[in-house]
């Protein structure tokens, strides 16, 4: 990755969140920016620059949908990661979608695509 861009992981289980920095970590990546909540995904897209971004669908009672929005508008790439059982609206329906549990070949190949690798 070049400068400062890092990836932003949007994931609110924060377990989950631990394990996919450790994958970042077993593939020699800089350390991903981490947030939990749309509010908090939305402030740090609005504030540094990112080489791209995981989201998850489903972030507790809301959706990763403003932050897709906001990703996309940007021109930042993206995939969803999902539990199962999403439905991705139209406007991102080309979007690369990653299932639970992941598998550190798929981080990988998509990381690849975003250019972080």
């Amino acid at each position: 990755m070049t400068g400062e861009r890092r990836i932003l992981l949007v994931e609110d289980d924060v377990l989950i969140g631990m394990m996919l920095a450790d994958m970042f970590d077993a593939l020699d990546l800089p350390e991903p920016a981490q947030a939990t909540t749309n509010e908090a995904a939305l402030a740090f897209i609005a504030s540094e620059p990112i080489a791209g971004a995981l989201v998850d669908i489903n972030l507790g009672d809301e959706k990763g949908w403003p932050i897709a929005d906001a990703l996309a508008q940007r021109g930042i790439p993206f995939a969803f990661t999902t539990g199962g059982g999403d439905v991705i609206p139209p406007a991102h329906a080309h979007r690369k979608l990653i299932t639970k549990p992941f598998r550190i070949s798929d981080i990988e190949a998509t990381l690849e695509e975003f250019g972080a690798e």
